[in-house]
Parts: C-alpha cells; structure tokens; sequence
C-alpha cells in the first residue's frame, strides 16, 4: 500500500540538491517520518483520554504541530492557502521547528521518555533540503501514511528496512548499518529469548537485533503485563554515531516500540570495572563495529588494551552479561587466530569466564561492503568452555548483492544446534584441545575432504618418464610373446 508512497519521496529526493547520497535519504526520510509518528501518536493519546474522560496535554503544541505547519487542513482537506512552502517553510524548519524540538532533551522529565527522545533525534539532525517545494511535497506524501494499527506500522517497517539495507550496501561500512536480518533472525532463534528477559545491544546501529527480538517475542494474546514488559523494560542499546542512533530509534518506532530505550553515546567510555549488577543484562546480542582505533583514555576502560575496537567490545558485552545471561556477538573471524597479545588474552578470558557452545563460520560476503569474514560467538557467562559446536555455513553460492543471505540458508544451523549434531559442515572441539600457549580457535573442518596436495613439475615429468619406462617394458615383454 505504502510502495508508491516511499518511490515518490525518493523520486523527489533524487531531485534535491541537499541530498546526495542513500545515507542522506534515509536520515531526511527519517526526522519526517519520526514527526508524522508523533502526530498519529498524539491523536491516539487524545482520543484516549477523551474516552477516559482526562484532559490531555500534548507533547508538541502551538504552530509546531504537523497539522498546522506540514499539513494544515479545512473539513478534513489539505489547506494549499495555508501552507507553508518555498523558502518561508525551510526558514520554519531551521529557524523555529528544529531548535523547539531539539529543547526538549532539557525539558524532558529522564532520558526513557519521548520527549527526550524527540530531543535527542533533532539535537543530532540537521535539515538537508534547500527546497521548500520539494519538501512540501514530501510532507504532503508522508502526510498520506498511517501509524495507527499494525498492519500498517509492519509495512511501513518493511519499506524502512529496504532503505536501511540498501544504505549499508551504498559503502563500504555497509555492516556497520545494517546486519543481515535471516542472520538475525537465525541468532535469535538459537537464543531464544523469553519475556521478562532484558535484551541489550551496546552497538545498536539500526536497531536490527531489538527490532527482530521484539517481532520474536510479540504474540498475539500477550497480557496487559507482558506487553508493558516488552514496550518498557525489555529492549536497551547504546549508540555513538548520530546518523546510526537516528535510525535506530525510528526503525523501533516502526517496529511498535513507543519510546525506544536507546542512548546516545559511546559504549565503551564506561569503565568495565565499574559495571554493577543492575547494569548488566539477560542476553546481549551485536555487531560491533570491526577495526576502529580507540582514543587511549578509551581503552584504558579495559583490563586488555587493544586499538581493535571489536575487542573492546566484546570485553564490555562479557561485563555487561549478567551470571547465566546468554550472548551472541558478530566479530571478525581473525579473532579466532590472530597471535598478538590481546587476542589470546581475550580468548583466555572468554574461554575461562564464559561457555563459548557455539561458532558459526559465516561465508564471504554475508555482510556486504564490509570486506571481511565473520564468526557469531555464541555464549554463556558464568562457567568455563568445555566443548565448542561449529558449523560452517555453506549456502552452495558465492553471496552478493543479487544472492545474498536468505532464512533457508541458516535453517538447517538452527535445526542442528539444538542438539549440536555434527555433520559434513559441523564439528566439535574441546577446550582440553586447544594449545594452551595460544587458545587457537581456528576453523578448519575435519569433515571436509582433503584437497589434493598440488604436485611440482618436477614430480609430473619423473611419473611420465616413469610410466613411459613402463610402457616401453611391456610392450618388449609383448614383442617376445610374438
């Protein structure tokens, strides 16, 4: 229903100069999207109360409000004479809508509410369009959509996703956007969260793990109780990049996540020893972003000092984990074997405060644009490694923009890691297996066949001459019989 909406904001889009690339459009597309959410929330939050029979005070009043700055209208049609546009709309934009907006984060009763959010979001934005005729007619477009049931917030939420995906397959940080969402779906599935559980992701990006989880864990049925417990106290993520943060809080919206509990800030600027019990979590699901190079005082957060911003991390996510809590962290697959200091450092440490039960081996290209090979390290805190299930995924392709990553391809992961069944593509190890020295986490499949060893030159023509020799032989040996 929405298709045609998302193809003319985009035609516009393409048109205006202020706009240059697919991070642009899903940033702009965003604020506009976030604004026409509200609105469709402040009506529900009103006609409520007027059912109630309370007076409701809304969050944005006065000319800011959608109907009467982006859509005003008479007897319910758009009022042309009315509104805003050409330079007068984009001066109300910068000048009056955004700084109003962006005063809400000193207003807001905590940073849990909406209103904080909402000045969060316009803290961090900053308008691109320079034409007021073309955004009117985005408003005008965006006006069209509805945030009112389900249905609707999960088409708009498939429609978003595609522009979040095609935004991290734009570049070459194409993971750092956006992580697969079979692949997602896949870890969840393997996790298996229940409600009541807190679920947090310290590098949240596009919100792709709290969105998936909260699809997985939403049902019909759901008592009055469990759904509070979903919107409020389940899903938390930690964000440093302004555009990642931005779209995070929308992809949850979208979602039906009210007031996303995600926070604007840097991760690992929190000192790890200084983490206490009410800080921690049930599960921990993330994509850190790879490579990076911290800031010293940053690292001096961590008992291993390292410059990989992926190591740091997963120090944070192992803290941060409460005693049986389960995780399940995306890192570069060198992690496995790499022979600096830090690495075998880290791999003590999650070996001995952790059970690592499962690697997934994920093939080239599963993350597009990111140039690199990664494993999903699944574990639980609160006991040593034993025995370690791998499985090396194998979808029979080469994986690509035009073939990427589909649930079928991890169906047959899911199904075998209940019982850690091994097969042509899975195997277990032992943590009494591993060099102590080095705690070598390398994957090589013992089921595979081996490679035929490639032979020297020198090796081919002896075994010719040879068979030449032979040949000759028989044939002497033939010329005798006759």
């Amino acid at each position: 229903m929405y298709e045609n909406a998302f193809n003319s904001i985009e035609k516009d889009l393409r048109a205006e100069e202020g706009i240059a690339n697919e991070l642009d459009y899903v940033e702009q597309t965003s604020w506009v999207l976030f604004l026409k959410y509200l609105d469709d929330l402040e009506n529900e939050r009103r006609d409520r109360a007027e059912l109630d029979g309370r007076t409701y005070s809304p969050i944005i009043d006065g000319d800011h409000r959608w109907g009467r700055w982006a859509a005003p209208k008479v007897n319910g049609e758009f009022d042309h004479n009315s509104a805003l546009t050409g330079d007068d709309l984009i001066q109300f934009v910068n000048e009056k809508l955004f700084p109003y907006l962006a005063s809400f984060r000193q207003s807001a009763s905590g940073p849990r509410t909406i209103e904080y959010k909402i000045g969060e979001v316009f803290t961090e934005l900053r308008n691109k369009f320079r034409s007021g005729y073309i955004l009117r007619d985005v408003l005008e477009i965006v006006d069209g959509l509805n945030f009112n049931t389900q249905a609707e917030r999960h088409e708009l939420s498939q429609l978003y996703e595609t522009r979040i995906r095609r935004m991290g397959n734009a570049g070459r940080n194409g993971g750092e956007y956006y992580t697969p969402r079979p692949l997602i779906r896949a870890i969840i599935k393997v996790i298996d969260p229940k409600i009541g559980e807190t679920i947090y992701d310290g590098a949240v990006g596009s919100a792709g793990f709290l969105c998936e989880s909260y699809e997985y864990m939403r049902r019909d049925g759901l008592s009055a109780s469990d759904y509070e417990t979903l919107q409020i106290r389940t899903f938390s993520g930690q964000e440093k990049k302004s555009l990642a943060y931005i779209i995070g809080i929308m992809n949850m919206v979208l979602h039906g996540i009210d007031a996303p509990n995600i926070v604007h800030t840097n991760s690992l600027n929190e000192n790890v020893m200084d983490i206490q019990e009410k800080d921690r979590h049930d599960i921990i699901l993330a994509n850190p972003p790879f490579g990076g190079g911290e800031r010293r005082e940053v690292q001096q957060n961590f008992p291993i000092r390292t410059g990989e911003t992926a190591y740091l991390f997963l120090q944070h996510f192992i803290r941060k984990l409460r005693a049986g809590g389960r995780a399940a962290i995306v890192i570069k697959n060198t992690f496995l074997s790499n022979s600096d200091g830090a690495s075998i450092a880290l791999r003590k440490e999650l070996l001995e405060g952790c059970a690592l039960h499962t690697i997934l081996d994920c093939p080239q290209g599963t993350f597009q644009g990111a140039g690199v090979k990664t494993v999903v390290l699944f574990f639980k805190k609160g006991e040593p490694t034993r025995d370690i299930w791998i499985y090396q995924l194998n979808p029979g392709r080469n994986m690509g923009k035009t073939n990427p990553l589909s649930d079928d391809d991890l169906a047959e992961f899911v199904t075998m890691q209940k019982m850690f069944v091994e097969g042509p593509q899975s195997w277990r190890i032992t943590r009494e297996s591993l060099d102590p020295s080095t705690f070598d986490l390398s994957v090589k499949n013992p089921n595979a066949p081996e490679a035929e060893t490639m032979r020297s030159p020198e090796d081919i023509i002896a075994d010719i001459l040879a068979r030449d020799a032979e040949a000759a032989d028989i044939l002497e040996n033939i010329r005798g019989l006759l």
